[in-house]
């Protein structure tokens, strides 16, 4: 009998198939084959068009809002689950419900609790994701979980940039580990905005800790949403006498009055990886591919080699 190890299957969801093509391509692997019929209440279903029994697969795909999207990756790793896959790994580039990661006021959900658990039930034998909102998520879940670090695309850039006196800073307290890590790969000073929200991404006060005088700043962030912060905090900065302010954030969820924020913002340029697709084109957004770090990721895990060189901070 054959002790042969099958060539991994890799598949994406709907909204992930341009990002899922490129970590095919850098895998060096065809994408599988699946489609998904649609009724007309919108209730979908996806179907496996090639067999999966016994194989390895990826899924790929980010699970932001709309709900869809949680929804559809749900499914197909239940359809691997019953397809008879012998390892399923959800890789999700965006693990979104993040935010919710604890009770901050009575009666509310622990969102990322409960999609892990849903993950889990349908199917995920293994997570790989990146820049997850709070790194304890990792602990809701008891599959293995690979928490990658856009640190390592993010970096190189920055370093290609060479700029002067340069300066890192985190848009809130709460980020200020991120920003600190990414100081010290930088060699460079950091400086903290400090905020207060009247309610969800509504800003009602901003300070700066620290002097940006003469400064080339870098703001440092997981994901942008309404860009609300980011573009207030640049605009902080510009007025408190820095020369330039740049933006790096993971997930660029740009939702609401985002772009039309950045237009109009003094932000320079704002980095993001192509962990969502954006909605629309911005002059002032560069974005980063993730393939090759995921496909590498990847490839380590099929042939269960270590992962570690992934990991900068």
């Amino acid at each position: 009998m054959s002790n042969a190890v099958l060539e991994p299957k890799i598949f994406a969801c709907t909204q992930s198939k341009v990002l899922g093509e490129k970590i095919a391509a850098a895998f060096g692997a065809e994408m599988g084959n699946v489609i998904t019929s649609t009724y007309s209440d919108g209730e979908f279903q996806p179907s496996f068009e090639e067999s999966v029994r016994g194989t390895r697969i990826f899924i790929i795909g980010s699970t932001n809002p709309s709900s869809e999207n949680l929804m559809e990756m749900l499914l197909m790793l239940d359809a691997a689950k019953r397809a008879s896959a012998r390892h399923i790994t959800a890789v999700i580039p965006y693990f979104g419900w993040a935010r919710q990661d604890r009770k901050d006021k009575p009666r509310v959900p622990i969102a990322a609790k409960l999609v892990a658990k849903m993950l889990e039930t349908a199917g995920a034998t293994r997570i790989i994701t990146m820049d997850l909102h709070a790194d304890q998520i990792q602990g809701f879940f008891e599959k293995p979980v690979d928490h990658l670090f856009a640190s390592t695309i993010f970096l190189p850039y920055l370093k290609s940039l060479g700029l002067d006196n340069l300066t890192i800073a985190s848009p809130d307290m709460g980020g200020s580990k991120r920003a600190y890590a990414y100081s010290k790969a930088l060699e460079s000073d950091v400086v903290i905005c400090y905020k207060q929200r009247a309610k969800a991404n509504v800003i009602s006060h901003m300070e700066l800790i620290g002097d940006v005088t003469g400064k080339n700043v870098v703001l440092v962030d997981d994901m942008v949403d309404t860009a609300g912060t980011l573009t207030k905090a640049a605009d902080l900065m510009m007025e408190r006498g820095a020369l330039s302010v740049r933006a790096i954030c993971t997930h660029p969820i740009l939702s609401g009055s985002a772009y039309e924020r950045l237009e109009n913002s003094k932000l320079e340029e704002l980095i993001v990886t192509d962990s969502i697709p954006l909605s629309q084109e911005s002059d002032k957004i560069r974005v980063l591919s993730c393939a090759n770090l995921f496909a590498d990721v990847m490839q380590n895990v099929h042939h269960n080699k270590s992962i570690s060189s992934k990991f900068i901070m």
